[in-house]
């Protein structure tokens, strides 16, 4: 559901003035124009968005909550646009913000239209027609392929959002009418698979049997850039402090700590009382050095490193690669105890090894009705794991 963002900045007028008239006047519009308008976006939407009264015309519970969303984006277009020449607010459309973020993100004319499965002079029009309305440069050719100002990367970022904002419309509207649209998508750092995140979606899937739920894993930075994007909803795992950027927020909700674990019968194991040059003796697997954990593991080793350290992002990999040798390796007490068997923790505590564990979103981004019920059962769920 995208409808026009002309139509939708009628539809704001005319549910902020309560008259066809005045809505038509501050669009520089015909009033037949804002009638017709409201009718498509009703059609899409498939909800009546206004009541009408002797004073005038009143939005809908339905036409409440799409003004919300589509004032939100809106907001976020404008600011975007705010250096640009003004005719870019009344024509731009989705088509042209969908190639210019393709472009942006692929920096190729040709690899944009296949991604959006377009023809390439169609996406090449359409980011030219966009420039042309905006009265600026959005992108500069390179001998390494078309790269984009800061303007168009700002109205790229803005788009993304905005097209988030009118999805989440389309759940609200849903919900409101009964049914289930939409999704819940989680960037799942390593920690939150272990036990948390599984245990919380099944909680949620009792309440909704067959509510979609897309799980992506990754690395932080991975993970956060689609965050910031709008392609994540909410990331889950060990917090970042300071935070990282400023566009984000994050909700501690438990704290977990870092453990030392060996296979089974690992030399140290048996030991009652291990010395940091013991552990230097021994081959290390430890997660990149951008990792929280990894800090841990650098200070507890930093008068005696290890010179055999094999570096991944994947407990799979370090699990496996600890089973079959005597390398150690470091991950959180959760983990290592959801391994059960296969891993043993060695009797040791490592300096500054509790992390703060929890939530990460876009700063001001506001949940849809089943996303909020999800957050809800995460929140108790961490209690628990806290608790415990």
């Amino acid at each position: 559901m995208l409808p026009s963002l002309r139509h939708l900045r009628m539809f704001l007028a005319l549910g902020r003035s309560n008259s066809v008239t005045r809505a038509a006047e501050l669009c520089h519009v015909s009033q037949p124009a804002v009638t017709q308008a409201m009718n498509k976006i009703a059609q899409e939407t498939g909800h009546v968005l206004f009541h009408r009264s002797p004073q005038g015309l009143f939005l809908t519970d339905a036409g409440e909550i799409l003004a919300h969303r589509a004032g939100r984006a809106l907001r976020l277009l404008d600011i975007a646009m705010a250096e640009m020449a003004r005719p870019v607010r009344v024509q731009a459309t989705w088509a042209q913000l969908s190639a210019l973020i393709a472009v942006t993100e692929m920096e190729n004319f040709t690899l944009a239209a296949r991604k959006l499965g377009l023809a390439q002079p169609t996406v090449h029009r359409s980011t030219t027609t966009l420039e042309h309305a905006a009265g600026v440069t959005l992108f500069q050719r390179t001998a390494h392929g078309l790269i984009t100002t800061r303007l168009g990367q700002n109205l790229a970022q803005a788009a993304r959002l905005a097209m988030a904002e009118i999805d989440q419309a389309a759940s609200d509207l849903a919900a409101l009418a009964g049914r289930e649209v939409g999704s819940i998508v989680i960037g799942a750092l390593p920690l939150s698979r272990s036990g948390w995140l599984p245990s919380a979606i099944l909680a949620f899937r009792e309440r909704r049997p067959s509510f979609p739920f897309e799980v992506i894993d990754g690395r932080y930075d991975e993970l956060l850039t689609g965050l910031r994007r709008g392609e994540i909803d909410m990331m889950l795992g060990a917090l970042r402090l300071p935070s990282p950027i400023a566009d984000i927020s994050q909700e501690r909700l438990f704290d977990d700590e870092v453990v030392v674990v060996a296979r089974k019968h690992h030399p140290l194991v048996a030991q009652t009382r291990i010395r940091t040059e013991d552990l230097a003796d021994y081959p290390w697997v430890m997660p990149r050095v951008s990792t929280p954990i990894r800090g841990i593991l650098d200070s507890l080793l930093a008068e005696h490193r290890p010179s055999n350290v094999i570096e991944t992002s994947s407990v799979i990999m370090m699990r496996e690669l600890l089973r079959g040798s005597d390398h150690l390796g470091g991950v959180s007490r959760m983990q290592a105890e959801v391994e059960g068997g296969s891993l043993s923790i060695l009797p040791l505590t490592l300096p500054g090894a509790m992390r703060p564990i929890g939530l990460t979103t876009r700063a001001g981004w506001e949940p849809t009705r089943a996303q909020s019920e999800f957050l809800d059962i995460l929140r108790q769920t961490a209690l628990r794991l806290g608790a415990g």
